[in-house]
């Protein structure tokens, strides 16, 4: 089962990330997470702790490779292990392509893509090694579906989806990697945010209207998945809310 397992969460300061440190923790898994915001995870490990369980956390930025790197290794040189990577760290500052917001651009590109190419990249020789993980990538309906305003964002989370199957062909058969990609709908999370483009407001608007997912209905999809049997591969995973039509 997953208990004294070691995971390693980013973006886990708040919504799907932070809950899935706490279910992951009370499943008995030895957590590590990472986010730039150190004060909301000094909050989340002393939660963990009253709760009984290990935690270990590290101010990350996952658009520097360095420092998912320097992550890593500090989890390696506590625990010994990473049995599980949750690639969470995202961001979704919407906009219409035409208005040309090209430092948002980058950012989805920086965080969205390359976090997770950074974070992967950090534990798969690790993995490889010891035959077994687990890597969970949180792409997003938009990784199946475009719609107006979100053709970059759209793109960063194909990109993961389709990143997500290249490594289920090259690791798990070879190495006993089990690869999941997470493709939530709306959650209640800080995502919109993010946006900037003022003629988005009735998008967010009726989002907010929305009875949108809950940040914990993510983390048990996540929970299923590390949780089936070694032989079971769970690679993808589609949860939308019930009154979302696309």
């Amino acid at each position: 089962m997953l208990k004294d397992k070691v995971a390693i969460i980013t973006g886990a300061s708040s919504g799907i990330g932070n809950a899935t440190a706490l279910a992951l923790s009370k499943e008995g898994v030895k957590v590590a997470v990472g986010a730039r915001r150190t004060d909301r995870l000094e909050q989340l490990a002393k939660k963990i702790k009253e709760n009984g369980g290990e935690v270990f956390f590290q101010k990350l930025d996952v658009t520097k490779k360095s420092e998912c790197d320097s992550f890593v290794k500090a989890v390696l040189d506590k625990w010994g292990s990473v049995d599980i990577l949750v690639n969470n760290a995202g961001l979704m500052p919407l906009s219409f392509f035409k208005n040309l917001k090209v430092d948002e651009w980058d950012r989805m590109i920086d965080v969205n893509i390359k976090g997770v190419l950074y974070c992967t990249g950090a534990v798969i020789n690790h993995m490889k090694e010891k035959k077994s993980g687990h890597i969970v990538n949180i792409s997003s309906v938009a990784g199946r579906i475009v719609f107006p305003a979100g053709s970059v964002y759209c793109a960063t989370k194909h990109a993961i989806t389709a990143f997500s199957e290249g490594l289920r062909q090259e690791f798990s058969v070879r190495s006993k990697i089990r690869v999941t990609c997470i493709e939530p709908g709306v959650v209640a999370t800080e995502l919109n945010d993010s946006i900037t483009d003022e003629s988005l407001s009735g998008f967010v608007e009726s989002a907010k209207k929305m009875e949108a997912l809950q940040a914990d209905d993510i983390a048990n999809a996540i929970v299923y998945a590390v949780k089936s049997p070694e032989h079971v591969s769970v690679n993808e995973v589609l949860v939308r809310p019930t009154t979302q039509e696309r």
